[in-house]
């Protein structure tokens, strides 16, 4: 039987919380983000990483666990018989956070590369080329969608947005149809930038009419809803299938970090989905920032803003799972312990393991997800590419993340006073391990290594080290299981 409509709790208050240090979905300000101000010369003193182990006992980890994607078009323990006992079954394809960058903004220079070596570890100097090649995969697994749930580009650069638009056309034509919803770098960005030796000069930022148009090829042409106060729509997958796309973003005046949805788009949501009740479709709802509290370090400027109404207003409607970014880090979590809908965030595109998120939904309201790395050695192969970091991709993406974190946490403990440089580099270099299988959705695999470590203890400390030891708490309490696959009924 149908249910009645529930009544939307009327008006919230847009509030920007203070975002925590080192999170992928920090809050921006009108400083640069790298802390060089444009024209300034860049040097990089931090230490480089030692080879040498972090610990004797916490051995190397070895390449994150990933399912193949959709391996002779099936999951592995997925069976015909069991095919046949479904009415339908779909396919996506789910990439996320790419942090796309025009070849044509920089010139690799030292800026450039400071801000790839200190930054949140995203491969830019190679983004062009894991796009290209995430894009022939899909082509090659031939899903019924390919999801794009923002943060397209690294800064909302209009041409970064052109660019990546045109390599989208590619998938269209190969039949597969490209949806795609904006991030919080994307649209009226400030800090829209062009890389240029050792100075860094403002770029073309782009509006939301702008975006609108540029994917107009990829969602909001085919719409058959769209949000009138959001850049939200509803995409007609297919006679089973609606997807809700929502716009969980706030550019009004500026890009800000955090998530939020208006009294006007809840009542459009709803409207939607009590339309797919009456008209018997499925919906999948896919927004940029994260339904639930994924981490309790990344809370504020993380999770949509009251996103407790969008749940309830959700499972009020028996939709069973959400997809989302923003955090960088491969997380999965349900609303409540064992039941409620599920939310499986999808890791950055950029950030290795450079991954993305494969997703079989059916007529029971049943579901699998998995995540699987894009192919770079092969892809560098076929087009015989000469870049030996391409050609040997996955002995180069772990040092590289390794070594991004060990700076953050250097950089970060110079102002810790009462720590020797052997403690400081210790405590980074666990901290650089812990955070890598973190973002790999794979911080289980060591979890008792680290505690049994002694430079763990360093980092607990007296809690003067605020933020980052929190951080490092945080990954070892959730570090239960791994978080790159999910089965759902």
């Amino acid at each position: 039987m149908k249910r009645d409509r529930k009544k939307l709790v009327s008006g919230w208050l847009l509030t920007v919380a203070v975002m925590i240090l080192f999170c992928s979905c920090s809050k921006e300000t009108d400083s640069l983000p790298e802390t060089l101000e444009a024209g300034s010369s860049v040097e990089n003193t931090a230490p480089e990483v030692p080879t040498k182990e972090f610990a004797a006992e916490a051995s190397r980890p070895s390449e994150p666990e990933t399912i193949e994607s959709f391996p002779q078009d099936e999951p592995e323990e997925t069976t015909k018989e069991e095919e046949s006992e479904y009415e339908w079954e779909g396919r996506a394809v789910i990439g996320t956070d790419i942090h796309y960058l025009s070849r044509e903004l920089t010139d690799g220079g030292s800026v450039f590369q400071y801000m790839v070596e200190h930054g949140d570890g995203k491969v830019v100097t190679y983004i062009e080329q894991i796009t290209d090649a995430f894009l022939e995969e899909v082509i090659r697994q031939k899903p019924d969608v390919l999801i794009l749930s923002g943060d397209l580009t690294l800064d909302g650069e209009k041409k970064s947005h052109e660019e990546l638009a045109e390599k989208l056309y590619t998938v269209e034509e190969a039949g597969i149809p490209v949806v795609v919803i904006p991030g919080n770098h994307d649209i009226n960005n400030r800090h829209a930038a062009q890389y240029k030796g050792e100075e860094r000069f403002p770029a073309e930022f782009t509006t939301p009419e702008e975006f609108r148009d540029i994917y107009w090829d990829f969602g909001y042409g085919e719409a058959v809803s769209e949000d009138l106060t959001s850049l939200s729509y509803v995409y007609e997958l297919d006679e089973h299938n609606w997807l809700l796309m929502l716009d969980t973003c706030q550019y009004q005046q500026k890009a800000l970090v955090g998530g939020a949805i208006s009294t006007e788009t809840y009542e459009w949501i709803e409207g939607q989905l009590e339309d797919a009740w009456d008209n018997d479709r499925n919906v999948i709802p896919v927004a940029h920032h994260n339904l639930l509290d994924e981490s309790e370090i990344y809370v504020d400027d993380c999770t949509i803003e009251h996103g407790e109404q969008l749940v309830y207003i959700l499972e009020d409607w028996d939709v069973p799972f959400f997809l989302s970014g923003h955090l960088h880090v491969q997380h999965t979590k349900r609303a409540e312990d064992n039941r409620g809908v599920c939310e499986m965030v999808t890791s950055s595109l950029a950030t290795p393991a450079c991954q993305y998120g494969n997703l079989v939904f059916r007529s029971d309201g049943s579901f699998s997800y998995w995540t699987k790395a894009v192919d770079m050695e092969q892809w560098a192969k076929r087009h015989e590419r000469t870049e030996e970091e391409l050609l040997n991709f996955n002995k180069f993406k772990e040092p590289f993340l390794r070594r991004v974190f060990y700076n953050q946490s250097y950089d970060a403990l110079q102002s810790i006073a009462g720590l020797t440089e052997g403690q400081r580099e210790r405590m980074s270099h666990l901290y650089s391990e812990l955070n890598y299988h973190y973002y790999q959705g794979t911080a289980y695999k060591i979890r008792d290594n680290v505690e049994k470590n002694p430079d763990y203890q360093l980092w607990l400390g007296d809690g003067s080290f605020t933020v980052l030891t929190d951080y490092v708490q945080y990954i070892v309490s959730d570090a239960k299981r791994d978080f790159n696959r999910v089965e759902g009924d």
